[in-house]
């Protein structure tokens, strides 16, 4: 019996270095386990955050881009109304020299029918020389007025044909999806 306190000694010894043991491997398994999930969660943190800067870049890009196409939008309507501006102020001086000329041809044409009707001999000749002259006279508003009025239209058509443009190509950056 004198090995049996030694037997019971050891056996409580190996009892208390086999629960250390567990207890040690259970508690490195713990703190590998608890590294590894920690691990995991802040690289799920960090992709998520990789994401969520990506996604901003892509709607900055997207805003400044936007913001590019706007201004260049707004300087092509700035540029064609500089154009329309110049084409109706040379199409207006234009039409205003035709009407100037008329007006002059007009004055030239009553005197030579002034002068006709002063020269008359009879009343047969003056209304002869008052027919002819009218006749001219109303030949010539009709022939001026036709030129005159042509001549606005095509000047409708030149200033509206760029605003008739920068409209058609508004109409189709309206009708497209924002930036994909």
């Amino acid at each position: 019996m004198a090995d049996q306190p030694p037997k019971i000694a050891r056996l409580a010894s190996d009892a208390v270095n086999a629960t250390t043991n567990a207890t040690a491997e259970a508690a490195q398994t713990t703190t590998a386990k608890t590294a590894s999930f920690a691990g995991a969660g802040a690289s799920q943190m960090r992709s998520v955050m990789e994401r969520s800067m990506e996604q901003a870049s892509k709607a900055a890009e997207g805003s400044m881009k936007a913001a590019q196409e706007f201004a260049e939008f707004s300087r092509g309507n700035a540029e064609t109304f500089a154009q329309v501006a110049q084409t109706w102020m040379a199409g207006t001086q234009d039409i205003s020299r035709q009407a100037f000329a008329f007006a002059q041809s007009l004055t030239d044409h009553a005197l030579e029918g002034t002068r006709a009707l002063s020269g008359v001999k009879s009343l047969k000749e003056a209304a002869e020389i008052q027919t002819t002259y009218a006749r001219g006279t109303l030949e010539r508003v009709m022939s001026e007025t036709v030129k005159l009025q042509e001549a606005s239209f095509r000047l409708a058509e030149q200033v509206t044909a760029p605003v008739a443009q920068r409209v058609t190509l508004a109409v189709e950056r309206a009708s497209k999806p924002l930036a994909a």
